[in-house]
């Protein structure tokens, strides 16, 4: 009787019915849980849990098997984390972005020409940043050495068959690889034949990774031997990476390819230990990392969405569609022009921008009749006590805020943009990794690592493939003032892991890969599960929609390249046709796609019965084991 009562509901929704059957099973597990990108990546996980590590010491075997294993990703990326600590019973935020280097100014990218950095090539790169992001959480809040943590990864880097997925990367991607020596020798083994890359299933040697991971694990047991504690041991391992012959190696062959990188900003950056930000949704703590990522687009949603019954519209109704896409489009225009780093001045208006009166305010906004593809940044200072210092900025955009619910965008953005490309959709969706851990002692890991990619630049003989985070700023005060490129300054990133406490508690860890969609498929996850009663893996398969109404962060180096899509929106290609239309009426123009939700990998907790149920996407080699 309930499934005709189902059946029923199918002619103008697509059902949470049909999210039943999920294509990977939910995954189980009493005593710890491991899901990463890639299967060997969650098998080192395993490795480190089965010997005894807590969930950060696996999260960082994994992180660091995903990075040997070039999962759209290498060791010169960035890395992004929240840990939940049970002694303090305190989230954990880990800063571990890269900044830009010396010289590194929007005259210098002017001059080449740019209205961005570029996307690839030395200077594209932000200083390495995800081997002291390893070196730190392992030494704060892991138990084992670095040589234990990191041997899964060396026995990668000595050789492993490779899967046909990064095998076909290097492939398409040589002619630009060979621009660059040290990728080349890594990257094409066969060069001169008719396939340069390796083949799927041949076992892919990095001798020079090897070394330098080697040259770390040495400093660390050389350490040791003097009766250092284990955590001086560890940073001693930092040490030789950032200060001694591994730098001098990175920065030879940066600079030698045309970086900008140099000694001076190896030795200074450093790994930050900070503050997350936080919102309750329905007495729900949600927490991101701060304003140097995208992450509070997350929370400004919540508090938007919290404004509307949405479990009475019906899951993936054009109502609820519509409304989530109109909750996006504010979130994300101010996202676009005041997130950026906070150790920098101007200082962000998070307060105001995270303030429920202010999302009230924002909720007033949206029309239940058609997309408004003139929304705007909003005005958030007074939300603080204070008046916006950037009113002429925007007046300059063709911005005009007042309280009245009218935000006009300028022509510039929203002029001749409607069409949807290859290339575009590249740069939205473009894939990193990311790695959930838990442990039944209570530590909870999440990591959305990034940086490095396939065509990636490798720096001299270290194997290190460099990050291309550069292309994240702005080179115009008027696009974003708090986000223009300096020198030691962080770009504002896409990259944003999650963590949800219920009644004190961990409830959700759940992250996803996909540049500008990240916070758009967590957001809808999070309400697959929280209002809808998905489990994690019919939450993570589950049918979302992503809006290309924002600036893009990721690709081209002309204005053209990141413009806004106004009422440009992906659905899930078994979306009714009653919703198509009525989506249509509303002034969307609809792209279609087998699999919408992202690759969301993610952990439940659930208390009472003591276990963790994992979710692992159905995108790709996203995998998972519990135990």
């Amino acid at each position: 009787m309930k499934r005709s009562f189902l059946l029923l509901m199918v002619s103008s929704v697509v059902t949470i019915a049909s999210a039943q059957q999920t294509q990977k099973p939910v995954l189980h597990g009493k005593n710890w849980m491991a899901i990463t990108g890639k299967p060997l990546a969650a098998t080192a996980g395993s490795m480190v849990f089965q010997n005894g590590g807590n969930a950060v010491d696996a999260a960082c075997a994994m992180l660091a098997a995903t990075c040997t294993m070039w999962d759209v990703l290498s060791w010169g990326g960035e890395t992004q984390a929240l840990i939940y600590n049970p002694t303090t019973k305190k989230v954990i935020a880990i800063n571990a972005m890269g900044v830009a280097p010396t010289g590194a100014t929007p005259e210098f990218f002017k001059s080449k020409g740019y209205n961005f950095p570029p996307e690839y090539g030395p200077l594209a790169a932000t200083t390495p940043s995800t081997p002291g992001g390893i070196c730190l959480m392992l030494a704060e809040y892991g138990t084992m050495s670095l040589k234990e943590v990191l041997a899964p990864a060396m026995q990668l880097a000595a050789g492993y068959p490779i899967e046909a997925q990064t095998a076909n990367s290097m492939e398409r991607g040589k002619a630009r690889i060979k621009e660059w020596p040290y990728s080349k020798k890594v990257f094409l083994p066969h060069t001169g034949e008719k396939r340069e890359a390796p083949e799927a299933g041949e076992i892919f040697i990095q001798k020079d990774l090897l070394a330098t991971l080697t040259k770390m694990v040495e400093a660390e047991q050389e350490a040791l031997k003097k009766k250092k504690s284990r955590k001086e041991a560890i940073m001693a391992a930092y040490d030789r990476f950032y200060k001694g012959d591994i730098a001098k190696e990175f920065v030879r062959g940066c600079q030698e390819q045309g970086g900008l990188i140099t000694m001076e900003d190896l030795a200074k950056w450093k790994p930050v230990i900070e503050e997350p930000l936080h919102t309750n949704y329905k007495g729900i703590d949600v927490y991101k990392l701060q304003q140097w990522t995208q992450g509070p687009v997350l929370l400004q949603s919540l508090n938007i969405l919290e404004n509307f019954d949405l479990k009475s519209m019906g899951y993936n109704s054009s109502k609820y569609i519509h409304t989530l896409y109109q909750a996006m489009n504010l979130t994300f225009a101010d996202r676009d022009f005041y997130y950026g780093d906070p150790a920098f001045a101007p200082e962000e208006p998070m307060k105001g921008l995270l303030s429920k009166d202010y999302a009230k305010q924002r909720a007033s906004l949206v029309s239940f009749d058609k997309n408004n593809p003139d929304i705007g940044p909003g005005d958030p200072y007074p939300f603080e006590g204070k008046t916006n210092p950037f009113l002429n900025l925007l007046k300059q955009r063709g911005y005009e805020l007042d309280t009245t619910g009218r935000n006009f965008a300028p022509a510039h953005d929203i002029r001749g943009v409607a069409s949807i490309d290859n290339d575009y959709m590249d740069r939205l969706r473009r894939g990193t990794t990311s790695v959930e851990a838990a442990d039944k002692e209570g530590w909870v890991v999440s990591i959305t690592p990034s940086g490095g990619w396939l065509p990636a630049c490798i720096a001299g003989n270290t194997g290190v493939g460099m990050s291309q985070r550069m292309q994240s700023f702005v080179l115009e005060e008027s696009m974003n003032p708090f986000n223009v490129v300096a020198p030691g300054k962080r770009p504002r990133v896409t990259l944003t892991p999650s963590l949800a406490l219920k009644d004190g508690k961990p409830f959700l860890s759940f992250a996803v890969q996909g540049g500008d969609t990240q916070d758009q498929n967590l957001l809808q996850f999070f309400l697959n599960v929280v209002e809808f009663g998905m489990n994690v893996q019919q939450a993570a398969e589950a049918a979302n929609i992503n809006s290309n109404q924002l600036w893009l962060s990721l690709g081209g180096t002309k204005m053209d390249n990141r413009k806004p899509r106004p009422g440009s929106i992906l659905i899930q290609d078994k979306t009714p046709e009653a919703v198509r239309n009525e989506l249509k009426k509303m002034g969307y123009t609809l792209s279609f796609d087998d699999r919408t939700s992202g690759p969301i990998n993610a952990i439940y907790f659930d208390w009472k019965h003591g276990s963790f149920w994992g979710g692992s996407s159905n995108h790709g080699e996203d995998y998972g084991i519990g135990w």
